[in-house]
């Protein structure tokens, strides 16, 4: 038992998938392991990509049956034969001949092809405050300097003034 909201929701015991097990005609199979935790059997006709990969994890250890191994065949094809079982179907294609990704990469062809790498690490400047920093300021707004020169002008001519009016 584990502690969350998965206890009221059907989900008490989680239970590991163990190998799967691939058949072709029930000569008591089902019977036989249906009693094994875990082991999950499929028909070959009936193939299911979430009971072969659960949770998206392929790797499964699936075990085949002779005769379900030999039954793909007629229900899939090959690239050379179409499909009996199924109506107009195919395999696809692969879209690369050579899935040597490393090795193409490296070759003559794509490095003339590529630009040069950057090899300048660009750092990142630190951001100055544009109320606190006049240099700053200016570069985002030149009317900056005028208008700070004018408020100290300004600030100067009150002090005098009220200088004056206190010696009266």
């Amino acid at each position: 038992l584990f502690r969350s909201l998965g206890k009221m929701r059907n989900r008490r015991r989680i239970q590991r998938k163990g190998p799967c097990v691939i058949f072709n005609e029930d000569n008591g199979i089902i019977r036989s392991f249906r009693n094994i935790p875990g082991i999950t059997l499929l028909n070959v006709n009936k193939l299911n990509l979430l009971r072969l990969a659960p949770g998206g994890h392929v790797g499964r250890f699936c075990i085949w049956t002779e005769s379900a191994f030999r039954k793909l065949d007629d229900l899939y094809g090959t690239w050379r034969k179409a499909a009996t079982l199924k109506a107009n179907y195919n395999l696809p294609m692969h879209k690369m001949t050579n899935t040597d990704l490393s090795r193409i990469l490296k070759s003559q062809e794509i490095q003339k092809a590529l630009r040069a790498p950057i090899k300048k690490v660009k750092r990142r400047e630190l951001k100055k405050n544009p109320l606190k920093n006049l240099r700053i300021m200016m570069r985002l707004n030149p009317y900056a300097k005028t208008a700070k020169r004018n408020a100290i002008l300004r600030s100067a001519a009150n002090v005098k003034a009220k200088e004056e009016r206190s010696e009266e």
